[in-house]
């Protein structure tokens, strides 16, 4: 795997030093309300150029460490299961190198094919996360694969009491009932028991999925499907600051960016800031 030219920040390590992996995967396939997704990846490497390299919150510095940024994966339009297997077989491979993948996405599916090469080297692996969604239906508009399907998805692999769910806001009723039963852990509204969740799972290996429309659409308007009543950027810093008590992080994703839907950029330098942070913690 190589660099390529245009990078996220610092992130011009060549991959056999690398300790982390960023990559962007493109999919937007089914979306079901605003598409554009697919472009988020280097829209966020572009607007990087405006954001520091150092971290305030973390008292970290990205120049420190030594990140690949690998850019957009080459995802056949249309295809979903061809382009998820793609997803696989490069998140495999980082996995297997001993590296950690840190992935924008595209649309939320994306998360699915991560966490299953994941669960083959990290059985016990845990997620957290964090979206205005449920995105437990077992199907969508007819589909199994589906951006409203993928903690579902995930949730076959796992099984229960291994996905923690913070910031939902909007679901099918059944969705909500599928937690309740004991499935998922689900806070609703907020991020409130974070912590009394990771101080739970600390010593197991955690994948964290972040659905930027977790944000209020006040904060984060750039995204396909809105859903007012959000959490703030503060709120989500704070919870970055929490995931750093966690000792086993093994990879960690930002999906949902949909950049031509805020025109004043500012949804895609959000993701940047985010990203900055989130890639500082699979170092750290």
């Amino acid at each position: 795997m190589k660099k390529v030219d245009l990078s996220f920040q610092s992130c011009k390590s060549e991959y056999p030093e690398s300790n982390v992996v960023l990559f962007s995967a493109p999919l937007d396939n089914t979306t079901s309300y605003r598409p554009g997704t697919r472009f988020a990846g280097n829209a966020v490497r572009v607007e990087s150029i405006g954001i520091e390299w150092y971290s305030p919150y973390k008292e970290m510095d990205l120049k420190d460490y030594h990140t690949v940024d690998i850019g957009d994966l080459e995802l056949p339009m249309g295809l979903v299961e061809e382009s998820l297997d793609i997803i696989y077989d490069v998140s495999r491979k980082i996995v297997f190198n001993n590296k950690k993948p840190m992935m924008i996405g595209g649309e939320h599916l994306v998360t699915f094919p991560v966490v299953k090469a994941l669960m083959e080297k990290y059985p016990s692996l845990h997620i957290i996360h964090l979206d205005a969604h449920t995105d437990l239906r077992d199907e969508f508009l007819g589909r199994k694969l589906s951006h409203a399907t993928v903690i579902r998805r995930c949730y076959d692999i796992l099984g229960d009491g291994r996905i923690y769910q913070f910031g939902i806001r909007s679901g099918d009723k059944h969705e909500f009932d599928f937690a309740k039963n004991g499935h998922t852990y689900m806070q609703k509204f907020n991020f409130d028991g974070l912590d009394e969740v990771i101080e739970k799972i600390k010593d197991k290996p955690v994948y964290i999925t972040i659905d930027l429309d977790v944000l209020d659409p006040a904060v984060f308007p750039g995204t396909g499907t809105p859903e007012p009543g959000g959490m703030t950027f503060k709120d989500l810093l704070n919870a970055m600051k929490s995931f750093e008590k966690l000792n086993n992080v093994v990879g960690a994703d930002l999906v949902e960016l949909a950049p031509m839907l805020d025109s004043s950029n500012v949804s895609t330098v959000v993701a940047a800031k985010a990203l900055r942070e989130m890639i500082l913690l699979l170092h750290k």
